[in-house]
């Protein structure tokens, strides 16, 4: 794909992964023989690269599909449709044998720092675990030397390896997440929402946290969450996602200041501005609630609450293309060109 595809990396480089068009249904059973009555569209058919050293926020509302894209992409749940290559190659179908390699490459931190970590096992043997699983150091002592190591550059005591998860607190737990992430010496890192458990203060030295370890180690991520203040932070480029597609996507400063799909405007008017300059700022008041993902609207899927919606948005579904440069956008006012009736939400 060229520099001006969507799912183009930011740097322009070779991504170090790629994704075209993904889908993860689900069957839905009923009844007393468990018979498929339904799909559940988790995931419909996105598109997206990420760089090398690059960070990939994607945001949306719960249930828009942002967890299972990152699970799918891990192989921890299998595609329904679309390809899912890595350094060019193709791991869509692989077997799990031939996907261990590929793991190495690629981990992640959940949500829950709470339950993520196995109750019965101490620190330093879960963050070790991964060693084992994949023989890296099978000496004890190497690696034993090799969590400590870890330990400490997550900002944890290594005395605290033979510690238990209950020992430690929220914040404490997930840098044992984290620490478990870098055993390997990863490539990929996918954030599943690995602040929104926390207080803000630790969310902060959380954030800070992996902005460091990517600037040292040259790591790439797919940074999932709803809080568009630490997608800000963290990320380079954004993608948004609405019933399980990609609507819009592009750097961070374009994304902020000029929204170019009426999704983005309503999250974005709904980020708290502490300014008082920004008390007579526009918001976006979304109607109705989000369709089912079992039923999805034709068309656009968001037609049905967007306030500029036309006749066409019923039936037709719109392609994401370039609006501007580098700003991606699946919408059909910008379907006789660059049309800005959307509230510039980074004016205040």
């Amino acid at each position: 794909m060229s520099a001006l595809d969507p799912a183009s990396g930011g740097n322009g480089s070779a991504p170090l992964i790629e994704v075209r068009g993904l889908k993860k249904h689900f069957p839905v059973h009923t009844g007393v023989f468990s018979r498929v009555s339904g799909q559940v569209h988790a995931v419909d058919g996105i598109s997206f690269q990420i760089g090398r050293g690059e960070t990939l926020g994607l945001v949306g509302e719960s249930g828009c599909g942002k967890s299972t894209v990152g699970r799918t992409l891990l192989k921890l749940l299998e595609p329904t449709a679309g390809r899912i290559i890595v350094r060019g190659d193709d791991i869509t179908d692989l077997e799990p044998a031939r996907m261990m390699p590929y793991r190495r490459q690629m981990q992640m931190i959940y949500q829950d720092p709470y339950a993520s970590l196995n109750p019965r096992m101490s620190a330093g043997e879960i963050v070790g675990e991964p060693l084992v699983i994949h023989d890296v150091t099978p000496d004890r002592k190497e690696r034993r030397e090799r969590v400590a190591a870890l330990f400490e550059r997550v900002g944890l005591r290594p005395e605290r390896m033979d510690s238990f998860p209950h020992e430690f607190s929220g914040g404490q737990r997930q840098r044992v997440g984290i620490a478990r992430a870098l055993a390997l010496n990863p490539e990929l890192i996918i954030g599943d929402e690995p602040v929104s458990a926390l207080d803000v203060s630790i969310q902060a030295q959380i954030i800070n946290l992996l902005m460091d370890l990517q600037e040292e180690f040259k790591l790439s991520y797919l940074f999932v969450a709803h809080d568009l203040a630490v997608v800000e932070h963290i990320s380079d480029r954004v993608a948004v996602m609405y019933l399980g597609r990609i609507v819009e996507i592009t750097d961070k400063t374009s994304l902020f200041e000029a929204p170019l799909h009426p999704y983005t405007e309503a999250l974005l008017s709904a980020v708290p501005i502490p300014k008082y300059s920004a008390r007579n700022r526009r918001r976006v008041i979304l109607a109705g609630d989000v369709p089912s993902p079992i039923n999805p609207p034709p068309g656009c899927h968001f037609h049905a609450r967007c306030p500029y919606a036309m006749a066409r948005c019923r039936h037709d579904v719109p392609q994401l293309r370039e609006i501007m440069p580098g700003h991606w956008a699946s919408c059909h006012l910008h379907d006789g060109g660059v049309r800005l009736p959307l509230a510039k939400t980074g004016e205040a």
